[in-house]
């Protein structure tokens, strides 16, 4: 028990920044307390160690044991809770990483766990985000491969969190084949004068464009330039992301389905989407429920909503009602002029209109911020009902 508590101790990865008192350490100490247990014991009970030093629940643990049946000693996963523990990981952590993924208690700390930590640190990673990437998906870190590919998309993700972002919306990133994919889809953009910071921006709303066959990333630049976007214009990354993964034929249903929704002419679809190429996206049901209320409750006109299609993509209920609400009130009672636009009202950041249109005004409109709030929570308060 004396050589496994300095085995655990070396594994710290000779870190001083975790805290000796933190939950992991504790549930280790008290694991390393417990009666012994042989290496070479037929008896070790993987459940019981799951739920008594890993923290798992009765069920996590039948469930997590089911892929360690193979385990007769806790020495290995001793040694990766002690890698775990190094990066500052909670108890909590710890149990939601090995129920997740029990495996990663099999893996090999001097051939794969600790060579990763090092090499990530190494290329500027802090624990803490070598932490962030484990939780993210604990099997990524049981790659060896983790390091080179994390080398290789950093300087195009620009930071990591930027990467993190991506990879919260594409898990795959890191276990796919860069060869194949993702080099080729990156050297193509680059040749259809995409920015790197633009391929960043692309990747990180559609990663699936980075690992997708590199033809249908080919496809995708046909597409937008048949709309008229040139390769290396401003809109050529917005167009790219409305159009990725969509089909001609999906593409001329969702046009023709703008057209009927907004009713706009084919000129005026096709200046909407120019400027807005994320309407192609929006669901029928967004649609239809945004049309009606531009129409039906605001009254504005299929041409006006065409040179400003921005404003579709806006939340509902988050945003466009509530700030009707306002608006109408402040009109109603005299505070603003009656011509005040309503586009102006909806695109300014929350911070800037509930300066402008709210606090303002809260000596003339005291209940207003209430009102407000409120609304942004999908009910209309006494004062917004107007006959």
């Amino acid at each position: 028990m004396l050589r496994l508590r300095s085995y655990i101790a070396a594994r710290l990865l000779s870190s001083t920044s975790a805290a000796p008192t933190s939950p992991l350490h504790r549930l280790l100490s008290a694991a390393a307390a417990a009666p012994a247990v042989s290496p070479k014991n037929p008896s070790f009970a993987v459940e019981q160690y799951l739920v008594d030093t890993c923290g798992l629940t009765q069920l996590q643990a039948l469930k997590a044991s089911t892929k360690l049946s193979h385990l007769k000693s806790p020495s290995k996963p001793d040694a990766v809770l002690a890698i775990l523990a190094g990066l500052g990981l909670s108890t909590t952590d710890v149990a939601s990483l090995i129920a997740k993924d029990p495996l990663l208690l099999v893996a090999g700390v001097d051939t794969t766990l600790t060579p990763n930590v090092a090499g990530l640190t190494a290329l500027g990673l802090s624990r803490s985000e070598v932490a962030r990437l484990v939780m993210h998906h604990p099997s990524n870190f049981r790659l060896r491969s983790i390091v080179s590919k994390m080398h290789y998309y950093l300087p195009i993700f620009g930071s990591f969190h930027s990467f993190l972002r991506a990879l919260n919306r594409g898990s795959y990133l890191l276990s796919c084949d860069l060869e194949r994919a993702v080099k080729p889809n990156i050297a193509f953009l680059l040749e259809c004068r995409l920015a790197v910071c633009d391929i960043a921006k692309l990747c990180t709303s559609t990663p699936r464009v980075l690992l997708t066959n590199p033809e249908h990333v080919q496809a995708m630049v046909a597409c937008a330039e048949g709309f008229g976007v040139p390769r290396g214009s401003g809109m050529f990354r917005h167009m790219l992301h409305g159009v990725a993964f969509l089909s001609q034929e999906q593409i001329a249903v969702k046009l023709e389905y703008l057209k009927k929704t907004f009713r706009w002419s084919d000129a005026e679809v096709r200046v909407a989407v120019l400027s807005s190429p994320e309407l192609l996206r929006k669901s029928k049901e967004s649609l239809q429920l945004r049309s009606e209320f531009f129409f039906s409750e605001v009254g504005l006109e299929p041409a006006y909503i065409a040179r400003r299609p921005v404003i579709i993509n806006y939340s509902l209920e988050g945003r466009l009602r509530p700030r009707y609400y306002v608006v109408k009130y402040l009109k109603e009672n005299g505070l603003i002029d009656r011509d005040r636009d309503y586009y102006n009202a909806v695109v300014l950041a929350e911070k800037v209109f509930v300066e402008k249109y709210i606090c303002h005004h809260k000596e003339a409109a005291p209940h207003l911020a209430e009102d407000y709030a409120t609304a942004c929570r999908g009910e209309v308060p006494t004062r917004f009902r107007f006959a």
